[in-house]
C-alpha cells in the first residue's frame, strides 16, 4: 500500500488510543498558545520525520534507510553547537570526518544505484526525514514542560495522521481499505502499538530524564536490527563493506557526542 497512506493509517490509530486514554482520565485539552508546539512538532515529528522515512524505504533498502537514520545524533550535535555558539573540540572534529568517511564506505557499493532516479529520490527523502527529527528532538525538550507531554504525543498523531492520508488520498496515492489484506493491517496495528504508542512513551520519558545526546544513543542499534531482519525476512544484501561502513560511522557519531559533552563541561566549569 501506498507509504504515506499507511503513516496516516498508523498515525491516526496511535493517536486515537492516546487521546482516549487521557480524555477517560478527564485530561484537558490544549488552550491557545498551548496549541502551537503541538502543531509545529505534529508537523517535524510525524509528517516530516516518519511519513518521508517510511515513504523513502519503497525506493531503498530497509537496512540502508536505517543507517542514514543512524545519522540523526549527529545533526543533534551540529544543531545543539551552532545554537549555542560554541566551538567543536578536536574530539567532535574527528568524529565528523570518520562519520563522513563511513557513510562514503556504505554508499561505495551504490554508485551505481544513484543513477537510478527512484533511489535519489529515496535517499532525498530519508536525509530530510533524519534533519526533521533532529529538530523535532530539539523542540520537544524545550517545550515538553509547557503542556502534558504524553498527551501531546497523542494529539500530534492525531493532527498529522489524517493530514498524510489526506494527502495520499488528493494525489491519488490511496487505495479502499478492502484491497488492503490482512496481513498489511496486522503490520499497521503492530507498528500503531508498539512503534507509535509504547516506543514514543519510553522515548519521550527518556528525553525528560536524560541528555539529548544520551538518549540518541538508540539511534546506534537502529541499523544492526534493520539490517539483520533485512537480511533475514527480505534476502537483502548484507556485506562487509556495509558492516564496516556502520562501524566507523557509528564510532564517529559516538566522538561526536563525547566531543560536544567535554565542551559543555569546560563551559560549565
Amino acid at each position: 500500500m501506498p507509504a504515506l497512506q499507511l503513516a496516516g493509517i498508523r498515525q491516526t490509530i496511535g493517536g486515537v488510543i492516546y487521546v482516549l486514554y487521557f480524555l477517560a482520565k478527564r485530561a484537558t485539552l490544549p488552550k491557545g498558545k498551548e496549541w502551537w508546539p503541538i502543531i509545529v512538532l505534529s508537523f517535524l515529528n510525524f509528517m516530516l520525520s516518519n511519513g518521508l522515512s517510511t515513504w523513502g524505504v519503497q525506493y531503498i533498502s530497509a537496512g540502508l534507510g536505517s543507517i542514514i537514520g543512524s545519522i540523526f545524533p549527529l545533526w543533534l550535535v551540529v544543531i545543539g553547537l551552532f545554537g549555542s555558539q560554541t566551538t567543536m573540540n578536536r574530539k567532535a572534529v574527528m568524529g565528523l570526518t570518520l562519520g563522513f568517511t563511513g557513510i562514503c564506505v556504505i554508499f561505495y557499493q551504490h554508485l551505481q544505484d544513484f543513477l537510478n532516479a527512484d533511489f535519489r529520490f529515496g535517499i532525498f527523502l530519508s536525509l530530510i526525514s533524519t534533519w526533521s527529527w533532529a529538530f523535532g528532538t530539539l523542540y520537544t525538550k524545550t517545550q515538553a514542560a509547557k503542556f502534558n507531554p504524553y498527551f501531546a504525543l497523542g494529539l500530534q498523531m492525531l493532527i498529522s495522521g489524517p493530514t498524510l492520508y489526506l494527502i495520499s488520498y488528493t494525489t491519488n496515492n490511496a487505495i479502499s481499505f478492502n484491497q488492503i489484506p490482512w496481513q498489511a493491517w496486522s503490520a499497521i496495528l503492530y507498528l500503531a502499538l508498539f512503534g507509535s504508542v509504547l516506543s514514543f512513551i519510553a522515548y519521550l520519558y527518556a528525553l525528560q530524564k536524560l541528555p539529548t545526546e544520551q538518549v540518541s544513543i538508540y539511534a546506534y542499534i537502529n541499523p544492526v536490527v534493520a539490517l539483520l531482519a533485512g537480511a533475514i525476512l527480505f534476502n537483502e544484501k548484507l556485506t562487509i563493506a556495509i558492516a564496516i561502513g556502520v562501524g566507523i560511522t557509528l564510532y564517529g557519531v559516538r566522538l561526536i557526542n563525547r566531543g560536544a559533552r567535554t565542551s559543555r563541561e569546560k563551559t560549565n566549569m
